[in-house]
């Protein structure tokens, strides 16, 4: 217990300086400037997609409504699936963290490996992709030229500190508590049989962590406690880049969305990249780059938490007691402004709000989502179709609440699976 409050002692500075400066980036950074660079079937549009990707606190399952909207304003295929791979694997709040429990070199390794299989990966498909690219942008303007620079502060720190930890919290909780279990019930022999096939190790981790749902942050505890039993680094390392590059929900959609073809190579490029980066690490670099934090990690006993630690280590949990209870609640913030629980539609209608002014109301029952971000692409999504007026999407029951005129049902159901997401 004590190795793993220390191990969160070390973590949370990290943390929430990661969040910030992803909360910063979100508000700050137009998404057109991304989509700008992204539109030509060619080898920069592929690193661009890659370097655009690297830095966002995207997961797996968040990270597909965003790539769709880039395919929807012009991006190319490959770029997409650039994006798609690198994004969800690194984050400016992850590539800290894992400088915290892991040492710089895995901070490093981590971001360029992202890069490298991104564009074999993207620039693969996009050779045997000979579509034509056309934009189907609308011409609306950037919301982020509508608000005051206090504005962008506030949305700034409620998207860091609401928003992604909606969307993370969650999944740090469990891998904390995973490599909690890892250390207390695994025993120290178990990957001693793999000491000398680190190919059946790699091969392993692959099997467990592709179909599995792990955020880029959430895997860093649980590679640490299995370093820590025995693991290699380089198969840690396959666990830091599969696990978040992919899950069952991101596979299926990604075959359904660009195809069987694309989604091959999108397999493909994680499970070769993964696996020829994992053996760089074990035979071609010294393996104390990799192991000399976990041995000072291992003694932690004799070191004692800062009490800037602590601090940040208690503020972390307020939050996350903060997300707890907003979901306990079932609150989210509708599309009227106000923030109340399911019974939203019957107070806009009482307090005069324009959600009822339209005169049709339509509910459409939205699956595969898992996060805010989820959450606010099938908004944005709905809102583009013609004759609606207002939307209000919960996350928790997956049910979007449209109103407007001439509302076609067919249209909104197309609209919310064109970014990833089936509708009924």
């Amino acid at each position: 217990m004590q190795q793993l409050i220390q191990l969160i002692n070390e973590m949370s500075p990290y943390l929430l300086l990661g969040f910030l400066v992803a909360g910063i980036m979100h508000a700050l950074v137009p998404g057109r400037f991304y989509t700008r660079y992204l539109s030509g079937r060619n080898f920069a549009s592929v690193i661009y997609a890659a370097m655009f990707g690297i830095p966002l606190p995207l997961c797996s399952c968040g990270v597909i409504p965003t790539a769709m909207s880039l395919r929807r304003e012009g991006a190319s295929r490959g770029a997409v699936v650039s994006f798609l791979i690198a994004t969800p694997q690194t984050g400016v709040d992850s590539i800290l963290a894992t400088y915290s429990l892991m040492g710089l070199p895995f901070a490093l390794v981590r971001p360029i490996a992202a890069l490298v299989t991104a564009v074999l990966g993207g620039t693969l498909v996009n050779l045997g992709d000979d579509e034509t690219v056309i934009s189907l942008a609308t011409d609306h303007q950037d919301t982020h030229t509508q608000k005051t620079f206090a504005g962008k502060i506030a949305e700034a720190l409620r998207y860091a500190f609401v928003d992604m930890m909606a969307d993370i919290g969650k999944w740090l909780v469990i891998g904390l508590i995973i490599a909690g279990l890892i250390t207390v019930f695994v025993p120290e022999s178990l990957f001693s049989a793999f000491q000398d096939n680190t190919l059946m190790s790699m091969l392993l981790v692959l099997c467990i962590s592709i179909p599995m749902y792990l955020c880029a942050t959430g895997s860093i505890p649980i590679a640490v406690a299995l370093m820590m039993k025995g693991l290699t680094p380089g198969a840690a390392l396959v666990l830091l880049m599969a696990g978040p590059a992919s899950n069952a929900a991101s596979i299926l959609v990604i075959n359904k969305v660009l195809g069987r073809k694309t989604m091959a190579v999108y397999l493909a490029s994680i499970i070769c990249g993964a696996i020829a980066f994992g053996f760089c690490i074990d035979y071609l670099m010294p393996r104390e780059w990799f192991t000399t934090t976990l041995v000072n990690a291992g003694t932690c006993c004799t070191h004692h938490s800062t009490p800037f630690q602590w601090a940040c280590t208690t503020l972390l949990a307020m939050l996350l007691l903060n997300v707890l209870r907003l979901r306990l609640t079932h609150r989210h913030t509708c599309s009227c402004g106000h923030c109340h629980d399911h019974g939203h539609a019957d107070h806009c209608a009482a307090t005069g709000s324009p959600v009822r002014q339209a005169g049709q109301a339509v509910t459409i029952t939205v699956k595969g989502m898992n996060c805010t971000h989820c959450r606010a692409s099938v908004q944005e999504a709905l809102s583009s179709v013609e004759g609606v007026s207002q939307v209000s999407v919960d996350l928790q029951s997956g049910k979007a609440n449209v109103t407007g005129t001439d509302l076609d049902v067919e249209k909104l159901k197309a609209a919310v699976r064109s970014v990833g997401f089936d509708a009924e």
